[in-house]
């Protein structure tokens, strides 16, 4: 029962303040990370592939606070998630599982657009995922098969796709 509650005030909140952003890794349900994110940029900065930026200054409340682009730069899924480990009042934090239980957003592959569902081989995607086949496979005639429940939507594949635009996007959840 008390999932089903939670689950319940969890969506109530989603519509009250739904993610406008991809958000980096341990990022808080939106309006808590927005009330707790002093804009102090010491996520970006401990950030090792300069990944993370910040919202504008159209973004209304939410300006100034730390978002992923990963089409233009993704997430490397760092061991030990330095930018959640920096923030220090707990807009971002390291999960206890670690990479288990982060969805920062979700993946979507265009089948019209990748060469693998038109004859050509490739499956450059799938080498390039930093989670592996839990998140991303290829199956047995060497197409991409997406796994939601193990994909933490870095964004690795988006830029590595060699199709341009690329055949795969993220989605805000």
């Amino acid at each position: 029962m008390g999932r089903v509650v939670e689950e319940v005030a969890r969506r109530a909140e989603d519509r009250v303040a739904p993610r406008r952003y991809i958000r980096p890794p341990g990022a808080a349900r939106e309006p808590e990370f927005l009330a707790l994110c002093t804009r102090c940029g010491d996520c970006a900065s401990a950030c090792p592939v300069h990944a993370i930026r910040t919202a504008p200054p159209s973004a209304g409340l939410a300006a100034g606070t730390p978002l992923l682009e990963p089409a233009i730069t993704a997430c490397v899924v760092c061991v030990d998630m330095p930018c959640a480990k920096s923030c220090e009042t707990g807009a971002l934090v390291v999960p206890a599982d670690g990479w288990a239980s982060v969805h920062m957003a979700v993946l979507e592959l265009d089948t019209e657009r990748c060469i693998t569902f038109n004859g050509s081989a490739c499956g450059v995607c799938a080498r390039a995922c930093p989670v592996g086949e839990r998140a991303l496979a290829l199956d047995d005639k060497g197409r991409p098969v997406l796994k939601a429940e193990g994909c933490v939507g870095c964004g690795v594949c988006v830029t590595s796709c060699v199709t341009i635009p690329s055949s795969l996007r993220l989605r805000i959840t």
